[in-house]
């Protein structure tokens, strides 16, 4: 009888503090969690991805970031073909299968340019850098923190969407109400059933960042399987 009460007693303390939390006193326990020594905000360092889709080989890239000198390089390797992208602020150059210089039918054929660098820097600085990159500026996080249940498990759901000039997804991340690890995030896009969630599994740590390890992608319209991103520290 004495564990019964005890273990109801905890149960209405955890789930009246899921009720009063806003939202960015949850986003401050998460990011105490995956970034406990304040190191995202001056990020140097360097990570292996390793991308696997259904009926594609697989695609193995490395990474490296510098954000105090504004510098970003993937070098990605599938079948036979190397691609190289680097950003050093303004400036953008890239390659393949070593050719510093690759002619225009090139750069055509396997879509090289600029704004793909860019693609690539935003994708792995924002996902690699969560929850830290949701206190950037353009990031709203609505104050109303949500207690919900994804396949049976139940999370703190924190609510993002972004100013105009940032983006237009509403994205949703669930945390562990325990550990606040980041374990889920969920997006939507303004056309009804679009978007995707990513289950979250593992952690790496690199330069003391405890970042998710395995990264499996779906849609939400139908949970169909789109791929896994697998992080590797060294």
């Amino acid at each position: 009888m004495k564990k019964t009460t005890t273990l109801l007693l905890l149960l209405i303390s955890i789930t009246s503090f899921s009720q009063k939390i806003k939202g960015n006193e949850l986003l401050e326990k998460a990011i105490q969690f995956h970034d406990p020594k304040g190191n995202w905000e001056t990020f140097k360092g360097e990570f292996f991805v390793t991308m696997e889709t259904p009926k594609n080989a697989s695609r193995k890239s490395t990474i490296k970031i510098n954000l105090p000198e504004e510098y970003f390089l993937v070098k990605a390797i599938r079948d036979t073909i190397v691609t190289e992208y680097i950003i050093q602020k303004d400036d953008c150059s890239m390659s393949i299968n070593g050719n510093i210089n690759p002619s225009e039918e090139l750069k055509n054929r396997y879509n090289l340019n600029c704004e793909r660098a860019n693609m690539y820097k935003n994708y792995y600085t924002y996902l690699y850098g969560l929850p830290m990159k949701l206190k950037d500026d353009g990031t709203i996080i609505h104050p109303k923190v949500e207690r919900k249940k994804f396949q049976g498990k139940e999370y703190l759901v924190l609510k993002a969407t972004y100013n105009k000039q940032v983006g237009k997804d509403t994205w949703y991340f669930y945390f562990n109400p325990k550990t606040y690890a980041m374990e889920v995030y969920q997006f939507f896009k303004e056309k009804k059933d679009s978007g995707e969630y990513i289950l979250l599994s593992g952690l790496e740590i690199i330069n003391d960042i405890k970042m998710p390890k395995n990264r499996a992608w779906y849609y939400n319209k139908n949970d169909g399987y789109l791929g896994t991103d697998i992080l590797i520290s060294k």
